[in-house]
């Protein structure tokens, strides 16, 4: 509880990172320098107007008339396992702010929740396991957490509560931080006592089909809402579908329900919705087309048809590097078209070459599998450098809108109606700035390539005249029954009958 006659100080860190066990691109020390790592003060002005969680909990702890104890907050974009140097470091500075900070009466954490470091699967257990080792008994810690998160025990140390984000796609990241804030205020003012309930279910619910707006998983977050609204002890009933593509044990789809002091609430109602997720694991059926037929639809129909390269997701932990696309429309002729077709690919070796061309120069490469090189061979091309840049932007569409992007070096390389934005960086492809930063205009394009399973919908979905979701290979493939788990606890479905 706050000390008698000051106001209360909460500190807040964040150490936010998706692992993907299948991706070949190790998570560094240099991969979160490249995106983000902020310290002390710089939390209060680091994130200039991103819609996320740090932001919120500092806006709405000063509302309550708290004291922001700024710590850390450092955000790499889905990549392979951290490794432990990385971790230690970063996990280590948070400790060290923590001791430094001196008495304090709470603590919030922004993680992700499937954070694996390369010798633990569960980082984010270990965040908060570490965090609550140096806070005295008595003072709670909140945490926020993806929707993608993979709930472990490890994580649901004594008093501490969890909020997870209501909406798939994510567009509540910065709601999701204010209700933490605000639940911690009214914890540390006696008005709520948090308590946590988990329940699992050993089932893995394809990113593709596992929006909270439609689809088969809709009805289940609609039930977690309802459940909050009945006025009882049910404070938060939070989803979480789990980011699939994690090798590590006990993984499956959770439900954590935080409760104003009522245990066994708590877990009835988490164990609905596992239930709920169980009951109906057939209907999480994948609906993909082949490729290729994908491709025709969009030559021959009217309007812009986008295309979901899910398999090749960076968002997911994929390299963002596939050549499967720009192979499919050569081979399809797609060049010859009569409107533009929009597709992007990783590759720094390209990005550079066309920069040091130069606009309006030819050049011969072979685009792809910069880091996937094992999954596939780079395809010969000679294209026409269209413009090049820094590729930067700022996102503009619903979600994380307000974060800067930095795609790194950046071409856009013309063959025919072919449009390929090449970059050096995997990058997100949340926002239509992927392709508007760079002078494309995905309205106007005959088909649109996207390298996400479903938060690509929020921006690009209105332009569209049809959405197809492409059954492409990668890291992030929507079947997952095309890798290989190892460490995963089995019976899991889809990849074993349940």
């Amino acid at each position: 509880m706050p000390r008698p006659g000051k106001p209360p100080r909460v500190a807040v860190a964040s150490l936010m990172q998706e692992t993907n066990t299948f991706s070949p691109i190790p998570t560094t020390l240099d991969l979160f320098r490249s995106y983000y790592v902020l310290r002390g003060a710089e939390l209060h002005t680091g994130y200039e107007g991103a819609r996320v969680e740090v932001p919120a909990v500092m806006a709405v702890l000063r509302e309550e008339g708290i004291e922001p104890v700024p710590l850390i907050a450092a955000y790499a974009a889905a990549a392979g396992p951290v490794t432990r140097e990385t971790f230690d470091a970063l996990v280590g500075e948070m400790e060290e702010r923590l001791r430094a900070a001196g008495p304090v009466d709470g603590l919030i954490l922004a993680l992700h929740g499937a954070l694996v470091a390369e010798d633990a699967p569960d980082g984010d257990g270990e965040i908060i396991a570490r965090m609550r080792a140096i806070l005295p008994e008595g003072v709670p810690i909140g945490v926020s957490l993806d929707l993608h998160a993979h709930i472990t025990p490890l994580m649901l140390q004594p008093e501490t509560f969890h909020i997870g984000y209501r909406e798939y796609p994510h567009i509540d990241m910065y709601e999701t931080g204010a209700r933490t804030a605000r639940l911690m205020a009214e914890t540390l003012a006696g008005r709520r006592r948090p308590v946590m309930a988990l329940a699992k279910a050993p089932v893995l619910v394809p990113a593709v089909c596992g929006r909270t707006t439609d689809g088969p998983l809709a009805p289940v977050a609609a039930r977690a809402r309802a459940l909050e609204a009945e006025g009882g002890p049910v404070l938060h009933a939070s989803i979480f579908p789990v980011q699939p593509w994690i090798d590590v044990p006990d993984l499956g789809f959770a439900a954590l329900v935080c409760a104003d002091g009522d245990a066994g609430a708590a877990q009835a109602a988490a164990d609905e919705l596992a239930a709920m997720v169980l009951d109906r694991r057939g209907s999480f059926a994948l609906e993909m087309a082949p490729l290729d037929e994908a491709i025709a639809t969009g030559l021959s129909a009217e309007g812009m048809t986008l295309v979901s390269d899910s398999g090749d997701a960076p968002t997911g932990g994929a390299a963002a590097d596939s050549a499967a696309v720009l192979r499919a429309l050569l081979e399809a002729v797609a060049e010859a078209a009569n409107r533009p077709v929009l597709l992007t690919l990783c590759d720094p070796a390209a990005a550079a070459a066309a920069h040091g061309a130069g606009a309006g120069a030819e050049l011969k490469l072979a685009l792809g599998h910069a880091f996937t090189t094992d999954a596939g061979s780079p395809v010969d091309v000679t294209a026409r450098v269209i413009s090049i840049s820094d590729g930067r932007y700022v996102m503009r569409d619903a979600g994380a809108q307000g974060m800067r992007v930095d795609m790194g070096p950046t071409a856009v390389l013309g063959i025919g109606a072919l449009r390929i934005a090449v970059r050096s960086c995997p990058s997100m492809e949340w926002d239509t700035g992927i392709y508007t930063s760079q002078g494309l205009d995905p309205a106007g394009a005959a088909l649109v390539f996207v390298k996400s399973p479903s938060h690509f919908r929020v921006a690009f979905g209105p332009m569209a005249a049809r959405i197809i979701l492409a059954d492409t290979p990668g890291p992030t493939c929507a079947d997952v029954r095309r890798l290989s788990y190892r460490r995963a606890t089995r019976p899991l479905f889809p990849l074993d009958p349940v």
